[in-house]
């Protein structure tokens, strides 16, 4: 059997088997945890850190963030990142809804000078970002999520699938994918938690006994659009199997799987 039939096959068994027992332990737990703070089955209230003084230079600057001339740091929720992405994107003001995500996505990492800042300006003054972007909310809107990640995929230099896929994130929160799952976010993070299901299923099924298949689809960057696709239907259908069995509120969204699954562990 080649490799890619074997990738195809531990694809399937995934498909089939969903997320592990381990895996529904682990994230009951983390929902009897923050049941309270996520009560509408959605990760709308996740904030995060930021300090607005590192990013200075970016312009332009979403008045949903706090300014960039106040000191200390501030907190921007997935909710208020929606918000401002949904009224940019009315305005077609996409670099602005880039900024927006892209901060949220950054928090605290970001330092004056360093990979957050001075890799957004690298992003920002990339030839055809506008028509890039507009290009992706349109065909997110007329065809899928998947076809949309193909659009940008090493479309502009530093402009990667960790932070393109929370562009696409938030754009699906106003712009409905029109066939498929709506966007999710997709990083290393995650990668590597899909990455250890995969090579669970491996192992179990003979399929990938040593871990290689899985390391090599669900590598920490650069992640095919096929592999977004696959991704994203496993997300949305372990949702699904964590609210058909109880383990969370029946109306729990995707995304508020993607946090979890980003900010708990079960090995």
């Amino acid at each position: 059997m080649n490799r890619q039939h074997r990738v195809d096959a531990v694809d399937r068994e995934m498909a089939a088997s969903l997320l592990p027992d381990a895996a529904v332990r682990a994230l009951g737990r983390w929902w009897s945890e923050n049941a309270s703070a996520y009560a509408d089955g959605t990760p709308g209230a996740h904030t995060v850190r930021y300090t607005p003084g590192r990013w200075a230079q970016i312009t332009p600057w979403p008045s949903a963030l706090a300014p960039t001339s106040c000191g200390g740091d501030a907190g921007v929720s997935r909710a208020e990142v929606a918000s401002a992405v949904a009224d940019a994107l009315r305005r077609e003001a996409f670099r602005e809804a880039l900024v927006a995500t892209y901060v949220w996505g950054k928090g605290k990492r970001g330092t004056p000078g360093g990979s957050g800042p001075a890799t957004l300006q690298k992003i920002l003054a990339a030839e055809g970002l506008d028509a890039a972007l507009a290009r992706a909310v349109t065909t997110l809107s007329e065809h899928s999520a998947k076809a949309a990640y193909a659009g940008l995929q090493s479309l502009v230099p530093e402009f990667g699938p960790s932070f393109y896929t929370k562009f696409l994130y938030f754009a699906g929160k106003t712009v409905s994918s029109a066939t498929g799952p709506q966007p999710l976010v997709l990083d290393r993070v995650l990668a590597r938690r899909m990455r250890s299901l995969a090579q669970a299923v491996g192992r179990e099924t003979g399929q990938d006994p040593d871990g290689s298949i899985a390391n090599w689809v669900w590598r920490d960057r650069n992640w095919s659009p096929h592999r977004y696709a696959v991704y994203l239907s496993f997300m949305h259908a372990a949702a699904r199997q964590l609210a058909a069995a109880g383990t969370w509120s029946s109306d729990a969204s995707p995304d508020l799987l993607e946090y979890a699954l980003f900010s708990a562990s079960w090995t």
